[in-house]
């Protein structure tokens, strides 16, 4: 049902304009695990499929016999088959078989309306030496594409097959797909609205800690249960014994990348770096061999969103930076996987402690980093050609040099100096963070080479308290403004 869908409204339109199109559509879905890709396509079409099948996971298979996975791969789409009214003779023989029977299952249908197919998990079809894409580009150039009321939805989160053997393939499907939606999680004030729908009642210091950890992926809200606490939550879904999520870190990189042992390598490496590192970084400090091979890899952790693109502020655009942004991603090597307890409380008894003080402010920068557009809209400069990243003076390593948050370099030859700061009460500078502040200011005129005007800027959760220092700040975007 509709109405179960929380947001998502780029998406509902343009299921709207393909349902109205009057040739047959390929629409091409993908997206991180658990980012709710077959939620909205169940709830929009509320299941009304003319045949719908989802793939047998392989994750879960522990005897990897190819064979067998490729045969109950194929008796479970005759089941789905079946389950839709198709009258089959007998066992697949394979792939162009179950497609042939497909098309003539369909070809029975008489109906006005668009056909909606929809094949869920499509990667896991293809198992080695299947012929499943030849098969499937047979069927979609050879009928598919000549019909006028079809549209075919095929979804997947191994985001490397979606891009090479779908959206950028150069074979039989070369042009071939209509559409393509890359689902992203939500923002901050779709978060709110989820936990709304779930009676999960938090103030907007809580939802954006809760952003911190969870990274707008509504799965991983869907555990929180109404009437605990935040850290309650927390210890529950991570540290509790059996906690929920305390095995999707494997999860997300299996059902991603087929062979995962280096995106791990990279995203383990990005975690450790506030300020990202270029490929030629990546490439030394991972042993992957910098080349296409490693081009591709960062590609597909961008598509997947857990991986920011950026150039660092003076420095040549060759240099291209890859900042790890995927907060579940950050939180979970940070506190689960490198910091190991044993105590289920951990979260309830630590929630006031430096260290966890210490994360949430640099947390908040990164949810700032992935808000860049409601920053600018709050600044008033959503129609001014920017750049934005965040920035450091070269250094012998990321505690060198003077460190900016964020920098917008604006086309108006306007440079936001942008500092996050997550506080319980309203900011303060005293003359320490001034003579701070001062500091990065002059560092900053001498890169711009006094070109440029620097707005100093102030992005904190309540505001900045009004005293002797606070007249340096210029602007000030209150944690409000990123819900908008």
């Amino acid at each position: 049902m509709k109405s179960l869908i929380i947001a998502r409204e780029k998406e509902q339109a343009m299921l709207d304009r393909l349902l109205t199109e009057p040739t047959s559509q390929l629409l091409t879905i993908y997206g991180r695990r658990r980012i709710g890709k077959t939620f909205l396509i169940r709830e929009y079409f509320d299941d009304n499929f003319a045949f719908k099948h989802t793939a047998v996971s392989p994750l879960e298979f522990k005897d990897k016999d190819e064979k067998l996975l490729y045969r109950i791969q194929l008796d479970e789409f005759a089941h789905s088959m079946e389950k839709y009214g198709a009258r089959l003779d007998g066992p697949l023989k394979d792939w162009f078989d179950a497609f042939h029977k497909l098309e003539d299952f369909l070809s029975k249908k008489r109906s006005k309306k668009k056909m909606v197919v929809f094949i869920d998990e499509m990667p896991w079809l293809d198992t080695p030496r299947s012929g499943f894409m030849s098969a499937f580009e047979h069927f979609w150039n050879d009928w598919g594409c000549g019909k006028h009321n079809l549209l075919l939805i095929v979804c997947g989160s191994a985001t490397t097959w979606m891009l090479d053997k779908l959206i950028n393939n150069k074979g039989g499907l070369y042009g071939r797909t209509n559409r393509e939606m890359h689902m992203h999680p939500f923002t901050l004030d779709e978060t709110q609205l989820y936990l709304e729908s779930r009676n999960v009642t938090m103030d907007r210091y809580d939802i954006v800690q809760t952003y911190m950890m969870m990274g707008g992926v509504a799965y991983y809200m869907s555990f929180f249960e109404p009437g605990r606490s935040l850290a309650e939550n927390i210890d529950a879904v991570f540290f509790s014994e059996g906690g929920f999520l305390g095995s999707e870190y494997d999860r997300l990189f299996t059902s991603l990348f087929a062979d995962n042992k280096n995106y791990r390598k990279i995203v383990e490496y990005l975690s450790s770096l506030r300020y990202g590192a270029t490929r030629p970084q990546i490439s030394e400090k991972t042993g992957i061999t910098e080349g296409g091979t490693l081009s591709d890899m960062l590609k597909a952790l961008v598509k997947s969103d857990l991986v920011t693109t950026y150039y660092n502020f003076g420095e040549t655009k060759r240099n291209l930076y890859y900042k790890l942004t995927d907060m579940f991603c950050l939180f979970y090597l940070g506190f689960v996987s490198r910091n190991p307890t044993n105590n289920p409380h951990y979260w309830y008894d630590n929630q006031n402690s430096p260290k966890l003080n210490s994360w949430r402010g640099i947390a908040f920068e990164d949810v700032c980093f992935v808000h860049q557009g409601q920053i600018r809209a709050a600044l008033g400069i959503s129609g001014v050609q920017s750049e934005i990243y965040p920035w450091k003076t070269l250094g012998e390593n990321e505690s060198s040099g003077a460190q900016i948050d964020m920098l917008i370099d604006r086309a108006d030859r306007v440079v936001n100096l942008c500092e996050m700061k997550f506080t319980r009460d309203e900011f303060i500078i005293d003359k320490d963070y001034d003579a701070k502040l001062r500091a990065k200011i002059e560092a900053l005129t001498r890169a711009t080479k006094n070109k440029k005007n620097i707005q100093t800027t102030i992005v904190t959760t309540y505001g900045l308290k009004s005293n002797m220092y606070s007249s340096r700040i210029q602007r000030v975007v209150p944690m409000e403004a990123l819900f908008r």
